[in-house]
């Protein structure tokens, strides 16, 4: 095969087989059928004098020489995108096409269902997979794994374009039965109750950890679990204190289960962002997404933060869209 007849819509078969490490989910993510891509993979294999990909327990597993093209073909797609001008024009309610999303477990709770109801509402062949955001997060963003990361990230705010959505602050969250809590919530009580923690990975919510050794505040740590919404079902059970975004607390307490107070110490307020990688800060898809987000969730209080540029090519700082 000619070098030249290696069109773009091969080497994106070649790029979503590799993150998704399967024919068909390659086929979904392109909104082509399972035979087209199938033939494509043909074709590649042809060109290359190599097999690629692997079945290996049921995943499409990359050869040694499918390492090595990884990176070179994502970037002579993003130079074809750029040079041909692909998907220049994104028109949502005929776009058929997959949108990825890292977001905290918090976000999945408090911004996810008004987020889909309004995407259907607008763009109804889009597609939405959500991931939880972990320490690869990053690595995520800048291959093109995830397009879009929500959440209270401080990790991603070097080296990433982000835009403040709003400002958020904590609460502490007791059961509605507790037998000792009704009127409020004293520091003294605070520190006579047994506590759970949340130990989520991915997110910025451990400084909470570091602000009450810094202030000598006196936590009984009876219960460590992994996510906020598992933690939730546990406070309305149980006599635990945990503190959570008040978000996320206003929420349950509107369940009547369980009943927010205010944390009786200084806790800094923090802002809720969504990040994404300079690849796709002018992809059409990709701003739309993002337009969408911040009109549904984005404070417009007129004195929004602007982060300074770093010394990565300008790719962080407070986007204009």
């Amino acid at each position: 095969m000619n070098p030249n007849s290696l069109d773009i819509r091969l080497l994106q078969v070649f790029d979503e087989i590799y993150k998704t490490r399967s024919v068909s989910r390659a086929a979904d993510q392109l909104g082509l059928g399972q035979p087209q891509v199938s033939i494509a993979l043909g074709k590649l294999r042809q060109h290359f004098g190599d097999p690629l990909f692997v079945r290996i327990a049921g995943s499409m597993e990359p050869t040694p020489l499918g390492e090595e093209l990884v990176q070179p073909i994502r970037k002579a797609i993003d130079a074809l995108n750029v040079a041909l001008g692909h998907r220049s024009v994104f028109d949502p309610a005929t776009a058929q096409r997959s949108f990825r999303i890292a977001m905290t477990d918090i976000s999945q709770f408090v911004l996810l269902p008004r987020l889909w109801a309004h995407v259907r509402s607008l763009a109804p062949g889009v597609r939405i997979e959500v991931f939880n955001l972990t320490a690869d997060t990053a690595h995520m963003l800048e291959a093109g794994d995830v397009d879009l990361a929500l959440g209270f990230m401080p990790q991603l705010d070097a080296g990433f374009y982000q835009q403040s959505l709003f400002r958020q602050h904590y609460v502490c969250l007791a059961s509605a039965e507790h037998p000792r809590l009704r009127d409020g919530l004293s520091l003294a009580q605070f520190e006579a109750e047994d506590h759970a923690v949340v130990t989520t990975s991915g997110t910025g919510h451990l400084y909470i950890d570091r602000e009450v050794l810094r202030q000598k505040i006196m936590r009984k740590v009876a219960l460590r679990i992994p996510n906020f919404i598992g933690v939730s079902f546990v406070i309305e059970q149980t006599d635990l204190l945990v503190i959570v975004p008040s978000r996320f607390g206003e929420m349950l307490a509107e369940r009547g289960r369980v009943r927010c107070y205010p944390v009786p110490f200084a806790l800094p307020r923090y802002a809720v962002k969504q990040h994404w990688h300079g690849r796709f800060h002018h992809e059409p898809g990709n701003r739309w997404l993002r337009s969408v987000i911040r009109e549904l969730h984005g404070e417009r209080s007129g004195d929004e933060e602007l982060m300074p540029a770093a010394d990565d090519g300008g790719k962080r700082g407070e986007a204009d869209d």
